[in-house]
């Protein structure tokens, strides 16, 4: 491993790999309270707070509520809520596909 390597940390390779080992973990478990608890252990509070931003601003989008409307009541940036308004419309989102997960529980 040369200097280079060690300054730009893990590899987007690694990265992906890292990703889906824990989904797959969080996928076999059904016990919601020690995966809210883990999701405790493993991100920080504002780490948190930028997640549930992100989900709510998805489930607002597809409520009709408005880019403004969001940026005004979750102090966030358009950027933000355009980049996930433009994943939500995207063919095959995984986004549509988690809302349509919620609105079927």
């Amino acid at each position: 491993m040369d200097n280079n390597e060690i300054k730009k940390g893990i590899s987007e390779e690694e990265i992906a790999s890292t990703i889906k080992e824990l989904c797959h973990l969080i996928k076999k478990s059904d016990d919601e309270a020690f995966i809210y608890e883990f999701f405790n252990c493993l991100f920080t509070k504002p780490e948190l707070k930028d997640i549930a931003n992100r989900w709510l601003l998805v489930k607002e989008i597809d409520a009709g509520t408005t880019q403004r409307e969001i940026a005004n009541k979750f102090s966030m940036s358009l950027c933000k809520i355009t980049r996930g308004s433009r994943e939500l419309n995207k063919e095959d989102s995984a986004f549509r596909k988690m809302l349509e997960l919620l609105k079927n529980q």
